[in-house]
């Protein structure tokens, strides 16, 4: 195959191609395999606080060594006690294809006892990867969103965090990570979603503008396609490649339900068969008193203090309402705002019709 020739159709079919309904950019549902970032982590120390500091042992081992590197001896009996000085860690995402001399964006945290880091500077540190090699170097002035106000009866409010700062373009990178992009004679695309009717579809797309067996699905992860190795033709390849449009498959049924905010997502293509859904609520309400009692003149009794408890039972009407064959999303949240049902309520609703088979749909709780 002239790699030439087949840029140049790539060029002139990407400009001939129409929107599709629905269809999406292949670069939108998916990544190149093995192009990814990598973390990086690293320890330091923030200096210039204003008595927000920490005190933590290693604190004081780590700001002995920095000033013994730079000829300061600390004699050992002689506690620094440093409140403005604070011990961090550093963690940040190397991106792919990365260059040394290119400057990344760093967050610094605080892993002592600091109140904030609110004008600190971060001295210079190492960053490291997996592997334990230096990646980057970091330092420079924080910027923290949050910020603590304590008062001198111990009341104290505190917004946002201000132990967590970050620095924009904070490190400079030192050593590149390789990457398998230019090696062999095929690249893999994997898919966002894993779906097997839309791995079909983007090996149909690739074939039809390419030439049948150039794009073979692996699985419903995995498109393996070929490319050229040259890696200046490889990028021109799949400049066009990953501008392909193609229309995904529809997304399973699904309902997601946060039982801690209370959030519920119902997917497009939920259904429920017919059903009939009564739900009300039933409140008791129980309230404690004291009366007094009061003996006549001459029972010679006594005063006494009685409690007095008092039950009240109320419970609302249920109301009922009724899920058509095939009833579709939009039928449910006009069912549903009819009712006038809180999210709690409707949490109850989709898990009874769960359990009662009427509900096509997988019910997802987290």
């Amino acid at each position: 195959m002239n790699i030439r020739l087949v840029i140049a159709a790539l060029l002139v079919v990407g400009t001939m191609l129409g929107s599709y309904a629905q269809a999406e950019r292949l670069k939108d549902i998916s990544s190149i395999a093995g192009i990814r970032s990598n973390a990086i982590v690293g320890y330091g120390l923030v200096v210039g606080l204003d008595g927000t500091g920490d005190s933590a042992p290693f604190t004081n081992q780590t700001f002995r060594n920095m000033m013994n590197r730079f000829g300061v001896t600390i004699p050992p009996n002689v506690n620094p006690n440093t409140k403005n000085i604070a011990a961090v860690t550093l963690h940040a995402d190397l991106p792919a294809f990365a260059k040394p001399g290119q400057r990344i964006d760093i967050t610094v945290s605080s892993i002592g006892n600091a109140k904030s880091l609110r004008g600190g500077s971060l001295l210079l540190s190492n960053m490291r990867g997996a592997d334990g090699q230096v990646y980057a170097t970091a330092q420079g002035n924080l910027i923290v969103g949050g910020f603590g106000i304590e008062g001198a009866d111990g009341s104290s409010v505190t917004v946002n965090q201000p132990s967590v700062g970050r620095i924009p373009n904070g490190a400079n990178v030192e050593r590149s990570v390789p990457t398998a992009f230019s090696e062999g004679d095929t690249i893999t695309l994997q898919l966002n979603s894993p779906d097997f009717t839309t791995a079909k579809r983007v090996q149909e797309a690739i074939n039809t503008m390419l030439g049948e067996g150039v794009a073979s699905a692996v699985d419903a992860n995995s498109i393996r396609v070929q490319a050229p190795r040259d890696a200046a033709q490889r990028v021109s390849y799949l400049s066009i490649l990953e501008n392909l449009q193609v229309e995904p498959g529809t997304e399973t049924a699904r309902i997601v339900i946060n039982s801690r905010t209370g959030t519920i997502v119902v997917g497009q293509n939920v259904r429920v068969l017919p059903a009939a859904v009564t739900h009300g609520s039933l409140s008791v309400t129980i309230s404690e008193s004291f009366g007094i009692s009061q003996p006549n003149a001459l029972s010679g009794g006594e005063t006494a203090v009685v409690p007095q408890t008092d039950i009240d039972v109320n419970q609302e009407p249920a109301r009922m309402f009724q899920f058509g064959p095939a009833t579709t999303l939009a039928e449910i949240v006009r069912a549903v705002n009819q009712v006038g049902a809180a999210p709690g309520d409707v949490m109850a609703v989709l898990e009874a019709l769960k359990q009662a088979g009427a509900l096509r749909a997988e019910l997802i709780v987290i």
